[in-house]
């Protein structure tokens, strides 16, 4: 790579690095491990940049390369997820900040039970606004795949969401013995 290309993929990083980030939070739950991910997809990103940055859409290329690279981290783990921190730097809303942060962390909850295809659909169609024909291309899968894995994904998370925010109510790992 000339200097122009080593110049050209450094500000991609400086100005893609904290949407990366937030992309890879939302598909891994932990942000320690999103950035390690966003690291890791980089340095192959890296490798490509000639060709991905002549073609014109190195974000598109590296989101892809990032979902693709959390998958594979899934299918080599296979371990339990528990939900780190919010990303200090994720957006808040400015009005009602404790209802935002709770909200966001219900979001945050509900999509970390997703298996990790539906996960990705979800972050991909929701976070990245990205169309199902988009989502579809970026994780190789077909537009009918998209479609059914954002319905189910929706209503895990809305039953998720749902179960959290009734009181009282007995959810699997409640149990009203002994009272």
């Amino acid at each position: 790579m000339d200097r122009g290309d080593e110049a050209a993929f450094a500000e991609f990083v400086t100005r893609e690095w904290t949407r990366l980030v937030r992309v890879a939070f939302l598909l891994t739950g932990d942000l320690g491990r999103a950035e390690d991910l966003v690291q890791q997809t980089l340095v192959k990103v890296h490798r490509h940049w000639v060709r991905v940055h002549r073609d014109g859409s190195p974000y598109g290329y590296t989101r892809a390369a990032l979902v693709n690279e959390s998958t594979s981290w899934w299918r080599r783990k296979r371990v339990d997820e528990t939900l780190g921190e919010i990303p200090a730097h994720a957006d808040r809303a400015r009005s009602d900040a404790y209802a935002g942060i709770d909200n966001r962390q219900e979001l945050i909850q509900a999509l970390a039970k997703l298996p990790p295809r539906m996960r990705a659909v979800i972050v991909l169609r929701f976070y990245d606004d990205l169309s199902e024909a988009e989502a579809a291309h970026a994780l190789g899968i077909s537009v009918g795949s998209v479609k059914s894995q954002t319905s189910r994904g929706l209503i895990r998370m809305r039953a998720a969401i749902t179960d959290a925010s009734e009181p009282g109510r007995l959810t699997p790992t409640t149990s009203t013995k002994g009272a």
